[in-house]
Protein backbone atom coordinates (compact mmCIF):
# COMPACT_ATOMS: atom_id res chain seq x y z
CA UNK A 1 0.00 0.00 0.00
CA UNK A 2 2.93 2.25 0.77
CA UNK A 3 4.00 1.64 -2.95
CA UNK A 4 0.83 2.90 -4.36
CA UNK A 5 0.97 5.88 -2.38
CA UNK A 6 4.35 6.39 -3.12
CA UNK A 7 3.71 6.06 -6.99
CA UNK A 8 0.83 8.42 -6.75
CA UNK A 9 3.04 11.10 -5.11
CA UNK A 10 5.48 10.37 -7.33
CA UNK A 11 3.06 11.54 -10.42
CA UNK A 12 0.57 14.15 -9.26
CA UNK A 13 -1.43 15.61 -11.74
CA UNK A 14 -0.49 18.76 -13.02
CA UNK A 15 -2.79 21.70 -11.76
CA UNK A 16 -2.45 23.87 -14.88
CA UNK A 17 -4.22 20.83 -16.34
CA UNK A 18 -6.54 20.75 -14.14
CA UNK A 19 -6.94 24.25 -14.17
CA UNK A 20 -7.60 24.05 -18.12
CA UNK A 21 -9.71 21.63 -18.05
CA UNK A 22 -12.01 23.88 -15.24
CA UNK A 23 -11.51 27.22 -16.69
CA UNK A 24 -12.45 27.39 -20.47
CA UNK A 25 -10.28 28.93 -22.74
CA UNK A 26 -12.53 32.06 -24.03
CA UNK A 27 -12.50 32.32 -27.40
CA UNK A 28 -11.69 35.84 -28.53
CA UNK A 29 -14.77 37.41 -30.96
CA UNK A 30 -13.20 38.44 -34.17
CA UNK A 31 -13.53 42.17 -34.50
CA UNK A 32 -15.94 43.91 -36.83
CA UNK A 33 -14.19 44.95 -40.63
CA UNK A 34 -13.50 48.52 -40.69
CA UNK A 35 -15.81 50.13 -43.09
CA UNK A 36 -14.88 53.27 -44.56
CA UNK A 37 -16.30 56.30 -44.57
CA UNK A 38 -18.22 57.58 -47.10
CA UNK A 39 -17.00 61.26 -47.77
CA UNK A 40 -19.07 64.08 -47.78
CA UNK A 41 -17.91 65.46 -50.81
CA UNK A 42 -18.63 62.03 -53.35
CA UNK A 43 -21.92 61.65 -51.38
CA UNK A 44 -23.56 64.99 -53.19
CA UNK A 45 -21.65 64.43 -56.44
CA UNK A 46 -24.37 62.34 -58.16
CA UNK A 47 -26.77 65.08 -56.93
CA UNK A 48 -24.74 67.68 -58.91
CA UNK A 49 -24.05 65.12 -61.90
CA UNK A 50 -28.13 65.10 -61.78
CA UNK A 51 -28.30 69.21 -61.67
CA UNK A 52 -25.90 69.53 -64.75
CA UNK A 53 -27.94 67.09 -66.67
CA UNK A 54 -30.47 68.82 -66.28
CA UNK A 55 -29.09 71.97 -67.07
CA UNK A 56 -27.99 70.02 -70.62
CA UNK A 57 -31.39 68.84 -70.84
CA UNK A 58 -33.09 72.42 -70.84
CA UNK A 59 -30.45 73.54 -72.81
CA UNK A 60 -30.79 71.40 -75.76
CA UNK A 61 -34.08 71.99 -75.36
CA UNK A 62 -33.99 75.80 -75.99
CA UNK A 63 -34.01 76.31 -79.61
CA UNK A 64 -30.58 78.57 -80.35
CA UNK A 65 -30.74 82.43 -82.26
CA UNK A 66 -30.08 81.95 -86.02
CA UNK A 67 -27.44 84.06 -86.85
CA UNK A 68 -27.69 86.33 -89.64
CA UNK A 69 -26.16 85.49 -92.82
CA UNK A 70 -23.77 88.01 -94.47
CA UNK A 71 -23.56 88.94 -98.41
CA UNK A 72 -21.59 86.14 -99.94
CA UNK A 73 -18.83 85.61 -102.52
CA UNK A 74 -20.67 85.16 -106.07
CA UNK A 75 -19.88 86.40 -109.77
CA UNK A 76 -21.67 89.42 -111.14
CA UNK A 77 -22.23 90.16 -114.55
CA UNK A 78 -20.81 94.02 -115.66
CA UNK A 79 -22.48 96.10 -118.36
CA UNK A 80 -19.97 98.24 -120.02
CA UNK A 81 -19.12 99.67 -123.60
CA UNK A 82 -18.60 97.37 -126.49
CA UNK A 83 -15.13 97.17 -127.40
CA UNK A 84 -13.43 98.38 -124.24
CA UNK A 85 -13.97 95.24 -121.93
CA UNK A 86 -10.29 94.63 -121.69
CA UNK A 87 -9.73 98.77 -121.01
CA UNK A 88 -12.48 97.99 -118.28
CA UNK A 89 -10.98 95.35 -116.74
CA UNK A 90 -7.87 97.14 -116.27
CA UNK A 91 -8.93 99.88 -114.66
CA UNK A 92 -11.12 98.19 -112.25
CA UNK A 93 -8.28 95.88 -111.45
CA UNK A 94 -6.33 99.39 -110.80
CA UNK A 95 -8.79 100.60 -108.76
CA UNK A 96 -8.95 97.54 -106.41
CA UNK A 97 -4.99 98.12 -105.73
CA UNK A 98 -5.50 101.68 -104.83
CA UNK A 99 -8.59 101.47 -102.73
CA UNK A 100 -7.39 98.29 -100.92
CA UNK A 101 -10.45 96.41 -101.97
CA UNK A 102 -8.43 93.09 -102.65
CA UNK A 103 -11.02 91.86 -99.31
CA UNK A 104 -14.44 92.01 -101.48
CA UNK A 105 -13.40 92.40 -104.97
CA UNK A 106 -11.10 89.23 -106.29
CA UNK A 107 -11.41 89.24 -109.89
CA UNK A 108 -12.74 90.70 -113.40
CA UNK A 109 -12.85 87.66 -116.40
CA UNK A 110 -13.17 89.16 -120.27
CA UNK A 111 -14.92 85.77 -121.38
CA UNK A 112 -12.94 84.92 -124.81
CA UNK A 113 -12.16 81.65 -126.52
CA UNK A 114 -9.40 81.28 -129.37
CA UNK A 115 -10.59 81.35 -132.93
CA UNK A 116 -9.12 80.56 -136.02
CA UNK A 117 -9.54 82.73 -138.41
CA UNK A 118 -9.01 81.82 -142.21
CA UNK A 119 -8.35 84.42 -144.55
CA UNK A 120 -6.87 84.15 -148.49
CA UNK A 121 -5.62 80.56 -147.31
CA UNK A 122 -4.21 81.60 -144.11
CA UNK A 123 -4.79 80.69 -140.38
CA UNK A 124 -4.43 82.86 -137.63
CA UNK A 125 -5.35 82.24 -134.21
CA UNK A 126 -7.55 85.37 -132.54
CA UNK A 127 -9.08 85.50 -128.89
CA UNK A 128 -13.20 86.45 -129.87
CA UNK A 129 -15.16 87.73 -127.11
CA UNK A 130 -17.63 85.58 -125.71
CA UNK A 131 -19.89 88.44 -124.83
CA UNK A 132 -19.44 91.53 -126.13
CA UNK A 133 -20.28 94.46 -123.66
CA UNK A 134 -20.00 92.57 -120.74
CA UNK A 135 -17.20 91.42 -118.02
CA UNK A 136 -17.36 88.99 -114.81
CA UNK A 137 -16.38 90.31 -111.69
CA UNK A 138 -16.23 88.00 -108.78
CA UNK A 139 -16.93 89.57 -105.98
CA UNK A 140 -18.70 89.85 -101.99
CA UNK A 141 -21.92 92.70 -102.47
CA UNK A 142 -21.75 95.58 -100.48
CA UNK A 143 -22.25 98.99 -101.06
CA UNK A 144 -18.70 99.70 -100.28
CA UNK A 145 -17.85 97.37 -103.80
CA UNK A 146 -20.87 98.08 -105.59
CA UNK A 147 -19.77 102.16 -105.62
CA UNK A 148 -15.89 100.76 -106.90
CA UNK A 149 -17.47 98.39 -109.64
CA UNK A 150 -19.79 100.96 -110.73
CA UNK A 151 -17.89 103.76 -111.18
CA UNK A 152 -15.33 102.17 -113.15
CA UNK A 153 -14.96 104.02 -116.19
CA UNK A 154 -16.48 103.03 -119.46
CA UNK A 155 -18.96 100.50 -116.53
CA UNK A 156 -22.91 101.33 -117.49
CA UNK A 157 -24.34 99.11 -114.36
CA UNK A 158 -24.71 95.58 -113.23
CA UNK A 159 -27.23 93.02 -114.90
CA UNK A 160 -29.88 93.29 -112.35
CA UNK A 161 -33.33 91.58 -111.32
CA UNK A 162 -35.17 94.71 -110.46
CA UNK A 163 -32.61 97.06 -108.81
CA UNK A 164 -30.69 94.29 -107.40
CA UNK A 165 -27.83 92.94 -109.08
CA UNK A 166 -28.23 89.57 -109.97
CA UNK A 167 -25.37 86.96 -109.23
CA UNK A 168 -24.69 83.86 -112.02
CA UNK A 169 -25.32 80.44 -110.71
CA UNK A 170 -22.29 78.16 -109.80
CA UNK A 171 -23.13 75.94 -112.72
CA UNK A 172 -23.31 78.95 -115.25
CA UNK A 173 -20.10 80.27 -114.31
CA UNK A 174 -18.07 77.03 -114.11
CA UNK A 175 -19.34 76.40 -117.84
CA UNK A 176 -17.91 80.10 -119.15
CA UNK A 177 -14.30 79.37 -117.43
CA UNK A 178 -14.09 76.00 -118.88
CA UNK A 179 -15.25 77.17 -122.71
CA UNK A 180 -12.08 79.76 -121.81
CA UNK A 181 -9.49 77.06 -121.25
CA UNK A 182 -9.89 74.73 -123.91
CA UNK A 183 -7.36 73.81 -125.75
CA UNK A 184 -9.12 73.45 -129.19
CA UNK A 185 -9.67 76.67 -131.11
CA UNK A 186 -13.08 77.17 -133.31
CA UNK A 187 -12.42 77.67 -136.79
CA UNK A 188 -13.88 80.83 -138.08
CA UNK A 189 -14.63 80.33 -141.63
CA UNK A 190 -17.20 82.57 -144.28
CA UNK A 191 -17.61 79.87 -146.83
CA UNK A 192 -21.15 79.04 -148.08
CA UNK A 193 -22.99 76.13 -149.60
CA UNK A 194 -22.91 76.79 -153.35
CA UNK A 195 -19.80 79.45 -152.78
CA UNK A 196 -17.13 79.60 -155.75
CA UNK A 197 -13.21 78.37 -154.47
CA UNK A 198 -10.36 78.07 -155.65
CA UNK A 199 -7.81 74.64 -154.36
CA UNK A 200 -4.85 76.66 -153.72
CA UNK A 201 -2.74 73.53 -152.72
CA UNK A 202 -2.68 69.55 -152.86
CA UNK A 203 -2.57 67.15 -155.74
CA UNK A 204 -5.68 69.63 -157.08
CA UNK A 205 -4.41 72.75 -157.04
CA UNK A 206 -5.50 75.59 -159.57
CA UNK A 207 -8.74 73.37 -159.93
CA UNK A 208 -12.22 75.29 -159.18
CA UNK A 209 -15.36 74.30 -157.39
CA UNK A 210 -18.16 75.11 -155.85
CA UNK A 211 -18.74 74.50 -151.93
CA UNK A 212 -21.21 71.26 -151.20
CA UNK A 213 -20.72 71.26 -147.14
CA UNK A 214 -18.53 72.78 -144.61
CA UNK A 215 -17.70 70.98 -141.07
CA UNK A 216 -16.37 73.88 -138.44
CA UNK A 217 -15.29 70.75 -135.94
CA UNK A 218 -12.99 68.89 -138.22
CA UNK A 219 -11.98 71.79 -140.44
CA UNK A 220 -12.50 70.54 -143.88
CA UNK A 221 -15.21 71.59 -146.53
CA UNK A 222 -16.24 69.47 -149.41
CA UNK A 223 -15.67 71.05 -152.60
CA UNK A 224 -17.48 69.31 -155.82
CA UNK A 225 -14.52 69.84 -158.55
CA UNK A 226 -15.79 69.03 -162.19
CA UNK A 227 -13.30 66.11 -163.64
CA UNK A 228 -13.44 64.33 -166.60
CA UNK A 229 -16.88 65.98 -167.36
CA UNK A 230 -18.80 65.21 -164.29
CA UNK A 231 -18.44 66.79 -160.60
CA UNK A 232 -16.15 64.95 -158.20
CA UNK A 233 -17.02 65.66 -154.79
CA UNK A 234 -12.93 66.29 -152.98
CA UNK A 235 -12.61 66.54 -149.05
CA UNK A 236 -10.34 69.25 -148.14
CA UNK A 237 -8.72 71.50 -145.28
CA UNK A 238 -10.21 74.80 -144.72
CA UNK A 239 -6.35 76.25 -145.81
CA UNK A 240 -6.44 74.46 -149.30
CA UNK A 241 -8.84 76.67 -150.37
CA UNK A 242 -10.19 80.37 -150.87
CA UNK A 243 -12.69 82.67 -151.84
CA UNK A 244 -13.03 83.07 -155.72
Amino acid sequence: MDDQVLHEEKNPAPESETEAKQEPVAEETPKPESVEETQPAEATEPAAEVTETETETESEGEPEAAVPEGPKRAWYVVHCYSGYENKVKKGLEQRINSMGMQNLIFRAVVPTEEEVDIREGKRKVIPRRVFPGYILVEMVMTEESWYVVRNTPGVTGFVSSGDKPQPLREEDVAKILKRMETDQPKVRVTYRTGQAVRIIDGPFADFRGTVEEVNMEKGKVRVLVSMFGRETPLELDLLQVEKV
